[in-house]
C-alpha cells in the first residue's frame, strides 16, 4: 500500500478490502499489529465505540513504537486523550469554538484571501499550494492563537522542521530542539496571555473552568500544538484538494460558478470526494473487540480508512461520482470524524473552505490547470502518512495571459 500507485490514487485498493477484507490486518513499520477499517459502517462504529481508545500513554510501549522518543508534552492532548480527561479537554477547547468566534473571523478569513490572491501572478501559473493553500490556514491559525509579527515566521520554521522530523526516519537532536523552542515559546505566549488578557480565542483557552479545573499550562501548550498542526494542515490540503476537484470536473465547476448557493452543499461533497484526512489518527483496542466479524485483540493499532468509508457505495450512490448537488452529507461523510472525536475545528474549516472557494471563483471565474506536458496524475500524493494532498497545484488564473509554455486545460 505504499506504492506511488497507491499513493496517486488508493481507491481501488480501498475497493478490493471493502469487498474481500474489510478490517484488514497489516504489518507496518511500527511492529505493532494494525487493523485497517475501509466499509462505512464499521468504521462509523469504531469511531464511536468506547472499547477502542486513543490515550496511547496508557499504552506506553506502543506510544513509543509509533511515535518514537518525541516530546510527550505536545502529543498530550484531546487528540490522544479518553474520557473523563477528554470529556474535560473538549469542554474547555469547546467553549472557545463557539460559533460567535468562528463567525467573528469571517471578515478577517475573507481579508486575508483577499490579500493573497492580489500576489498572485496572473501572467504564469502560479502554484497555488504555496501562494494561497497553505498561507491562508496559517494565517488564521496564527491569529487564533495570537502569534504575530516576526513571531509567526520563527513558530513556523521550527513547526516545519518537527513535522518533517517526525514523518521521517531520522528523529535526533533536530526533532529535540524543534519540539524545545516551541515548547517553552508556548508558555511564554500563555503567560504573556495571562498577564493581558483579550476577548480572544487563547483568552478563552485560558480562562474557561472546568469542575475538574481549568487547563494546566503544559495542557494549553498541547492544545496550542494540536491547533497549530491539526488546524492547519488539514485545511491547507482540503483546499487544494477542493480546487483540483473542481477544475478537473469543469461539468461541477461550471454549477458553482452558476449558483453560489450550492457552494455550503459542494464544500461537505468535496470533503467526502477528496478527503484532505485519508486515515484516521491511530487509535488502540483497550480491550478484546470484535468489528465486522474479525477478531481485534488487545492492545492493536486500529486504523479506519476515511476515503475508503466516504466512498463506500453501500452508503453514497455513485461514490466515485463528484456530484455538488448531492444532499444530506454534514450528517453523513466521516471527512470531520464522528463521535466524541468530531473534529472541533469543523465549523472554522468549513467556513474556511467556503471562503477560499468564493474568493478564486470572484476573482478568477476563468481560472484552470495548468499541468506540465507530462500530465498531472503524480500530484495527488500524501505527504504525510494521514494525510491526502497536493504538494503542488499550478494554475492559470487568467488562461488569456498566461505564458504558452505550460499547458492549460480546463480538463484536467
Amino acid at each position: 500500500m505504499g506504492t506511488p500507485e497507491y499513493r496517486t490514487c488508493p481507491y481501488p485498493v480501498y475497493q478490493s478490502l471493502r469487498e474481500q477484507a474489510p478490517v484488514c490486518k497489516l504489518t507496518t513499520r511500527h511492529g505493532v499489529d494494525t487493523y485497517l477499517i475501509t466499509r462505512y459502517e464499521d468504521a462509523r462504529l469504531a469511531l464511536s465505540d468506547p472499547r477502542i481508545g486513543k490515550d496511547m500513554h496508557e499504552g506506553i510501549e506502543i506510544y513509543h513504537a509509533v511515535f518514537g522518543d518525541t516530546c510527550d508534552a505536545l502529543d498530550d492532548n484531546l487528540i490522544f486523550a479518553d474520557p473523563p480527561r477528554h470529556t474535560r479537554l473538549r469542554h474547555i477547547a469547546h467553549e472557545a469554538f463557539t460559533p460567535r468566534h468562528v463567525k467573528l473571523l469571517r471578515p478577517r478569513i475573507e481579508q486575508l484571501a483577499d490579500e493573497l490572491l492580489t500576489k498572485c501572478p496572473t501572467d504564469t501559473p502560479v502554484d497555488l499550494m504555496t501562494a494561497f493553500a497553505l498561507p491562508l490556514p496559517v494565517m488564521v491559525i496564527c491569529e487564533l492563537l495570537g502569534i504575530v509579527g516576526d513571531e509567526r515566521n520563527d513558530v513556523l520554521k521550527w513547526f516545519g522542521q518537527v513535522t518533517r522530523s517526525r514523518f521521517s526516519k531520522e528523529m535526533g537532536d533536530e526533532l529535540a530542539e524543534a519540539e524545545h523552542w516551541l515548547r517553552n515559546y508556548f508558555l511564554g505566549l500563555v503567560a504573556r496571555k495571562r498577564a493581558e488578557p483579550a476577548d480572544d480565542f487563547l483568552t478563552v483557552l485560558i480562562q474557561t473552568e472546568h469542575e475538574d479545573g481549568a487547563l494546566t499550562d503544559d495542557e494549553l501548550v498541547s492544545m496550542m500544538w494540536v491547533l497549530l498542526f491539526a488546524g492547519h494542515k488539514t485545511t491547507t490540503y482540503q483546499i487544494g484538494n477542493a480546487v483540483y476537484s473542481l477544475l478537473s470536473h469543469p461539468d461541477q465547476l461550471a454549477l458553482v460558478r452558476a449558483d453560489r448557493g450550492l457552494l455550503p452543499q459542494a464544500v461537505e461533497e468535496l470533503v467526502r470526494f477528496e478527503c484532505s484526512v485519508e486515515t484516521s489518527t491511530f487509535r488502540y483496542a483497550l480491550e478484546d473487540v470484535e468489528i465486522g466479524g474479525v477478531a481485534i485483540p488487545q492492545g492493536s493499532l486500529v486504523q479506519i480508512a476515511i476515503s475508503s468509508a466516504n466512498r463506500d457505495p453501500e452508503k453514497f450512490a455513485e461514490p466515485d461520482t463528484l456530484d455538488v448537488t448531492r444532499k444530506g452529507l454534514q450528517s453523513t461523510h466521516l471527512g470531520f470524524g464522528h463521535g466524541p472525536h468530531y473534529c472541533l475545528g469543523a465549523p472554522l474549516a468549513r467556513m474556511e473552505l467556503e471562503t477560499a472557494l468564493t474568493a478564486l471563483l470572484d476573482r478568477f471565474p476563468e481560472m484552470v490547470l495548468a499541468t506540465p506536458e507530462t500530465g498531472h496524475e503524480e500530484w495527488l500524493k500524501g505527504p504525510f502518512p494521514a494525510f491526502r494532498g497536493l504538494e503542488k497545484l499550478p494554475v492559470a488564473l487568467d488562461p488569456s495571459r498566461t505564458v504558452d509554455d505550460w499547458t492549460a486545460t480546463a480538463s484536467g
